[in-house]
């Protein structure tokens, strides 16, 4: 018990004296993961929202894919892009394995099925709304999709947050594409294994309380976004 406090004692200490290994991989793993959202979201917003109201031969069958897509196995992810950018994979003249961009595009295919599945069912509900308001406004097929993702643009948040959750709890993807390597790839999951697994449990309790009280701002302000997104809509 004593090993155990003095080890709650020293990771508080590098989170209050800002550590600069603490930070550096704070930084990192808050590019990778940002990135990989953002991209995510650029692609899954409206490829969710031309699910929701377009009709086309296989939408079904793609709708069924995406959603599927939502519980694909992070080391699957990881060994598919492995193969994609190792020396002998037809990406590997890039030289982007074991690097940054390698976990930006690992966790970009993680949350993209769910960013789009979520924003599917959002839009396809309102859509259910709106729709012969927007046809009797004779509004074209892109009109309308650009019409709905911003009138659920608060709603939207929630794929956004759900995508952002998958990414920084990502372990297995960025692990293989990454490979840990200090100063370079190492971020918050990935170090917590590693450290943990040495029994160096000070820097894990550190970067795990981090990852804890992110998720829970990340929540808050989610909740304070959409509170006043209400208020403003009964004003």
């Amino acid at each position: 018990m004593q090993d155990f406090g003095a080890a709650f004692a020293e990771a508080f200490s590098l989170i209050v004296g800002f550590d600069a290994a603490l930070a550096e991989i704070i930084g990192l793993s808050l590019r990778v993961t940002f990135s990989a959202v953002a991209i995510a979201c650029v692609i899954g917003l409206p490829l969710g929202a031309l699910l929701a109201v377009g009709r086309f031969p296989g939408r079904m069958v793609l709708v069924v894919l995406v959603s599927a897509l939502m519980g694909l196995p992070p080391v699957v992810v990881g060994l598919a892009v492995y193969l994609l950018l190792s020396s002998a994979g037809p990406l590997g003249v890039l030289q982007l394995l074991y690097t940054p961009t390698a976990m930006i595009i690992a966790q970009t295919i993680l949350v993209t099925p769910i960013v789009a599945a979520l924003t599917r069912q959002v839009i396809e509900d309102l859509n259910s709304e709106y729709d012969e308001l927007l046809r009797s406004l004779g509004t074209s097929r892109i009109g309308t999709v650009a019409t709905l993702l911003w009138d659920a643009r608060y709603s939207l948040l929630t794929a956004a947050l759900a995508g952002l959750g998958r990414a920084l709890a990502e372990v297995g993807a960025v692990m293989i594409v990454g490979g840990n390597i200090n100063h370079v790839t190492r971020v918050m999951t990935t170090a917590i294994a590693l450290e943990t697994s040495k029994g160096e449990l000070a820097l894990a309790l550190g970067l795990g309380i981090i990852l804890v009280c992110l998720s829970i701002l990340i929540n808050a302000g989610l909740m304070g976004l959409r509170r006043t997104a209400e208020q403003m809509a009964y004003a």
